[in-house]
């Protein structure tokens, strides 16, 4: 009866080792596409247009709905760029935030201020060059920012979303 038990016991920790082996080697390869590697030792800062190409994948890999980039250079001192999406329901918005908080943490990018994360309606987060504001659609719609802020200038829409 031991010998079954163990048998049973190792079968379950080995199945769980290569689970998790699994998961941790995905978990790395898409860390490591969302994540800028200089070339030096030195550090170095994020471009606005890489801080933007940053947060755009981040989105996109999490699976944000209408990812919108608009460049603000001309219209306001804000910020370079302003990026819109929405998620499918407040715990998306809320998980979107963590995502790119952290993503952005390994980048070496740790004064971000964010705002209604408490209720992940409309969150809107300040990472210096690069404002992000995330939705949940009926909110979007609402608020309909993009029409505000590209009315002067056509604006970017990231990804396809006839082919998504």
């Amino acid at each position: 009866m031991w010998h079954i038990l163990y048998r049973v016991g190792w079968t379950f920790a080995f199945g769980f080792f290569c689970v998790h082996a699994n998961r941790y080697a995905a978990r790395k390869e898409a860390s490591a596409i969302l994540t800028y590697e200089p070339h030096h030792s030195s550090v170095r800062t994020l471009s606005p247009g890489e801080l933007k190409s940053l947060i755009e994948q981040s989105l996109d890999a999490d699976k944000a709905e209408d990812i919108v980039s608009i460049k603000l250079d001309e219209q306001t001192g804000l910020a370079d760029y302003m990026i819109i999406a929405s998620g499918t329901s407040s715990r998306h918005v809320s998980a979107l935030t963590d995502k790119i908080l952290k993503r952005l943490a390994l980048n070496g990018i740790k004064s971000v201020h964010v705002e209604g994360k408490d209720r992940s309606d409309w969150v809107a987060i300040d990472a210096g060059d690069v404002i992000i504001h995330l939705f949940r659609p009926e909110v979007r719609s609402f608020y309909n920012i993009e029409k505000m802020w590209g009315a002067f200038q056509p604006f970017e829409v990231v990804g396809d979303p006839l082919h998504a």
